[in-house]
């Protein structure tokens, strides 16, 4: 309780993602208590590293914090991130990205007000990826069975988010691939479009 009373102390300025964090309810992120979060930012400020054990007597450990960005590694399996953007001079979003991996891996993503409300996800990122973003339509005439036969396979749409520490940019890769077979992945790999970046720009995540 000490560290979180410190913690609320410390310039709000400088601790956004500290203190949204530390008081996110435990439904946004049921893995974690709140003396885990609170730990974790402890840990990681005394030039430790942040492993604490969750809910389900597993290792959690956050991997970065920096004042408007965290990273969790949840498990083996998983991760999670937060980004607060700014909307305007007084108003900012939340914004997160829970990624499973099993062992392609699949992401959603949130935005809550800095209150912890939930937020339409339209309003906040322009055009989501579909499978016709990575994939072309092929004419079935000048390509061999074996492509062809590859494309249908990669017909479950599995997208990795990464939000980026460093800048407000949100890269959407096609992991689709991870799960099949190897030589349905080398046909289809020369196909493949690059991943999706996002901008935040006025207020959304827009497409560069």
């Amino acid at each position: 309780m000490w560290a979180m009373l410190m913690l609320w102390l410390l310039p709000a300025n400088a601790q956004q993602a500290k203190q949204y964090f530390v008081s996110m309810p435990d439904t946004i992120l049921p893995l974690l208590t709140e003396i885990n979060r609170a730990d974790c930012i402890d840990f990681l400020e005394s030039n430790m590293r942040a492993i604490v054990t969750n809910r389900l007597d597993g290792k959690s450990e956050m991997t970065t914090l920096t004042d408007n960005y965290i990273e969790i590694k949840l498990s083996e399996q998983s991760s999670w991130q937060m980004k607060v953007l700014t909307l305007n001079d007084s108003t900012q979003v939340i914004c997160t990205v829970f990624t499973a991996c099993a062992p392609a891996c699949d992401s959603h993503i949130k935005f809550y007000t800095t209150q912890w409300e939930s937020l339409s996800l339209a309003d906040y990122i322009q055009a989501m990826p579909t499978l016709s973003d990575y994939l072309p339509q092929l004419n079935e005439a000048d390509y061999d069975i074996q492509t062809l036969n590859a494309v249908k396979q990669a017909d479950l749409l599995l997208i990795k988010m990464q939000l980026s520490a460093d800048d407000n940019t949100l890269v959407c890769s096609f992991d689709t691939p991870q799960y099949m077979e190897k030589s349905a992945v080398q046909k289809l790999t020369p196909l493949l479009q690059k991943p999706i970046v996002y901008n935040w720009n006025s207020g959304e995540f827009v497409r560069k």
